[in-house]
């Protein structure tokens, strides 16, 4: 038995935080609400292949962008933090904190699914990257809808020609 190749069972992996979830939050800048991880993770059914870093890195560019655009929103705004602005509630959320970690989870989400093919370049995870690119163009519009909800503009403009 000279050509015996002995394999090891499991590799060790040196940063486990890159495979298990944590409960993370991302903390905003004090107007926004902080956003755990596990939230975005639960609510937008993201599988085991989205990495908390990559997940984070996904989350933190979604914060940069919507707070950007909801800029005016704050800079009109009398109170120190959304959720102190006068606003319906739903299941015990403020609508307006429900409809800003909306934006940001489709945001993020929209995001990784777009780079999906560029890290699983295998059969499955062509077929798996085709079924996401029509699920990114329903979550960027749904983080849409949700920013200019937050904003109070209307979601469609049309005119007749």
């Amino acid at each position: 038995m000279e050509n015996v190749i002995t394999i090891p069972k499991t590799a060790k992996v040196a940063d486990k935080s890159a495979i298990e979830p944590t409960n993370e939050y991302i903390r905003n800048n004090g107007f926004f609400p902080d956003i755990s991880l596990n939230d975005v993770r639960n609510a937008m059914r993201a599988d085991g292949t989205v990495t908390e870093n990559r997940l984070k890195n996904a989350v933190i560019e979604a914060i940069a962008s919507i707070n950007q655009e909801l800029k005016p929103l704050m800079q009109k705004s009398k109170v120190s933090a959304l959720d102190e602005i006068d606003s319906e509630e739903i299941a015990g959320e403020s609508l307006l904190i429900h409809r800003y970690k909306r934006a940001v989870y489709c945001l993020a989400m929209a995001n990784l699914y777009e780079r999906y093919r560029s890290f699983d370049s295998t059969k499955d995870g062509t077929d798996k990257a085709q079924e996401y690119e029509n699920s990114v163009d329903d979550l960027r519009r749904d983080a849409r809808f949700a920013i200019r909800d937050l904003l109070n503009i209307n979601r469609w403009t049309s005119e007749l020609i």
